[in-house]
């Protein structure tokens, strides 16, 4: 499943730098997670990286974009091959 962001946000900008697939950025309000970017740091780390710097604890999963483990590691290898070949 994508994270998502709750508008509890209060723009610290720690989240942003730890995302390894560049999923986080800075919405009209507050930060915003882009799904197709986020692998919950699948591929990457064991954690994801955002849930774990939040000190508001503000990032959670997105309900409504239900993906399975396996899907997070297909959409990873998708993304690092795109950006191989880019």
């Amino acid at each position: 499943m994508s994270l998502k962001i709750l508008d509890t946000c209060v723009n610290c900008d720690v989240c942003e730098p730890v995302c390894p697939n560049k999923a986080i950025s800075l919405g009209e309000e507050y930060y915003v997670i882009e799904p197709a970017l986020c692998t919950e740091c699948i591929g990457h780390y064991d954690q994801p990286q955002c849930v774990e710097v939040c000190p508001v604890e503000c990032i959670i999963v997105d309900p409504e974009r239900p993906e399975s483990h396996e899907q997070l590691e297909l959409k990873y290898h998708h993304l690092m091959a795109a950006k191989d070949d880019a």
